[in-house]
Parts: structure tokens; sequence; C-alpha cells
């Protein structure tokens, strides 16, 4: 499985929370090469199995979510201006003067709107929520037989390489999750495991967990892993409170994850020498999907293993894809050694 290509199919495909057909659609094709009757099911979710559901065997969930940050359409005013407000925690300090995607009936292409800096108060900083407008060109005529309020809104950002392994984009949060789970099952493939194993790349993560929370319930896993990302290293930030990027995945301990699981991933990784980190939280991971894998039906003994990203919910988020192949090698590891409680 080549890394790089997969994460730059699945980064350049628009699915903005709620509106992630076209990403999940592309997820769904990869899925079905380990699951062929993977699918995507009623809440916009892609979802697989790969074992035997009859066996008796322990399952484990393997999540990562597939939606990105983005803008929704609510009015286009009498120039042909569109108006946008958040989907997600997009940053807006990001979206001046950048390039867009709207899915209408066609994909309509347009710029965010800024002022020159000559005429903009003095100190302005990031667009308010309510003062997105987006210029496609077209009047308000010829925009409507396009676009509505309603359709979703994506900042373009094409992947592209950078030197030392890296990556930027947009929606490598959580696309780089989503490879991390398949490279595990290209590993796991001719590998013997005592586990099923169920995947769920889950939609409306960015508006509350919301696709985590239908998965986790239909799946009625014993284990989960939850794959994401986390804050890497850059200026401005505290080292204490981030991962290198290129160290590996970061691995949470945090009182709302299962400690078990943490130790023997620590373990796995010591003992195949996969290089990782660790992320302390004091209480819950702070709005991934594992909060809401945890308390699924009888509860979900959960862990989450965190891809360092710098530049988190812009068009130019940055990774190394060194450390989305040890994440997938740390994932597959442990299920080929999972041996049970």
């Amino acid at each position: 499985m080549d890394i790089f290509d997969t994460l730059k199919r699945l980064a350049g495909a628009n699915g903005a929370a709620g509106d992630e057909n076209s990403a999940a659609r592309a997820a769904a094709d990869y899925l079905k090469e380990y699951d062929r009757d993977a699918k995507i099911d009623g809440f916009g979710s892609v979802t697989g199995f790969i074992g035997n559901r009859n066996s008796g065997r322990p399952v484990i969930l393997l999540d990562a979510h597939i939606d990105e940050v983005g803008l929704v359409v609510t009015h286009i005013d009498e120039k042909g201006f569109i108006k946008a407000e958040p989907c997600g925690g997009v940053d807006r300090r990001a979206l001046s003067a950048r390039t867009v995607s709207v899915r209408g009936k066609e994909t309509v292409k347009g710029v965010v709107c800024s002022l020159p800096p000559h005429v903009a108060k003095e100190g302005t900083k990031a667009l308010k929520a309510d003062e997105i407008w987006i210029d496609t060109g077209y009047g308000k005529e010829e925009l409507e037989k396009l676009v509505a309020p309603g359709c979703t809104v994506t900042v373009d950002g094409e992947p592209a390489r950078l030197p030392g392994g890296k990556l930027c984009g947009k929606a490598l949060d959580d696309r780089a999750g989503v490879v991390a789970v398949l490279y595990a099952l290209s590993l796991l493939k001719n590998s013997g495991t005592s586990l099923n194993v169920a995947v769920a790349f889950s939609a409306q993560e960015e508006l509350g967990l919301r696709g985590a929370k239908v998965s986790a319930h239909n799946v009625n896993a014993d284990y989960a892993i939850a794959v994401d990302v986390s804050y890497a290293h850059s200026p401005g930030c505290k080292k204490h409170k981030c991962g290198k990027s290129g160290g590996g995945p970061m691995l949470g301990l945090a009182p709302s994850l299962d400690r078990e699981m943490f130790e023997r991933l620590k373990k796995t990784a010591d003992e195949w020498e996969i290089p990782y980190q660790l992320e302390i939280m004091n209480r819950d991971t702070g709005g991934t999907n594992a909060d809401e894998i945890s308390l699924a039906k009888g509860g979900v003994k959960t862990a989450l293993v965190s891809i360092p990203l710098r530049y988190m919910h812009t068009p130019v988020e940055t990774l190394a894809l060194s450390d989305v192949e040890a994440t997938g090698q740390l994932i597959a590891a442990y299920i080929e050694g999972f041996t049970g409680a």
C-alpha cells in the first residue's frame, strides 16, 4: 500500500461534516479490499468487518473520522456573493483570500472575500463567524441555478510533499487516521489474529463525535482503538503539550481511557521497536471519538493513538508520513499479538 498516494486521494476528496459522501466513497473503495461488503451506512460513516461474526471471538473496533471542517452556505445576496458560516471548528484566521469549493449541483470554485490592508480596520485579525463571504464570479441568477443555502464549502488545499518526508494539505485531520487504519489492515491481511476487526470511518466527528456514537453502538465491540491527530510542536507552541513530528504515534493516557490497553500498546511498540510518544491528559481526551466509543452500550475498553499534526484545522495541515506508517504498524502489531486479558 502506498501511504502517500492513498492519503493524497483521500485528503483531496471533499467531505465537510454532514456531507462526507465523496470522501466516504473513496475510503469505502479502499476498505472493500479487506471486506467486500464494506459500505456507507445510513449515517454516512464507512463501516466494515473483517473476521467471522459467529466465531465468538472478541471484537476490536478501529475508528478514524472521515469528515473535515468546512463552511455552510446560509445566504446568497443580490450581487451573487455567498454568505457562509463555519461547519466545525475551522480556523477562521486562515480563511481570508483562500480558494474554496462549493458543493452544489456542480462543484463551484470561489474565493473568500478579503479587504485589502489599505482599507481594513487597523488591528483586524480573524474573520468573525458572521463575516464570511465568498465570491464565485457568478451573478445571483446564474449562481442560484448551481448553489443553494445548505450546500457545504471546503477550503482548497492540494496535498503536497515537503522536504523531510512531510506532507501538507487540507483534511489530514483525520484522513491520516483513515490511512493508518487501512495500512494496518494491509499488514494484517495474511496474518492470523484472535480478534474480529470492525472498522468505522466515522462521519460528523467535527460536529460533536456524532458518527462514532452510532458506529460504536452498532458494533458492540469489546475493545476499540480510536485513531486521530494531535498537536505537533511548531513555533509558539509549548513543547510539553505537543508531540514531535516524525517522532511516532502519540499514545493517549487519560482517566477516560483503558490503562491496560495503553500499557499493551506501549509494550508492543517497545518489542517491535516502533517509535512512539506519550500524550498525557488529566480527564477525557478533549474531543476525540474515543470519548464516545468508551461509553457505548455497556462500555468499551478504548485506547487512543494520535498522529502528530501541525496547523490543525487549516488548509496547510502538516505531518510526517513516517508517523502515519508507524501508527499503522503499531495497530497491526497490537492486534496480531493480542491474546486476551
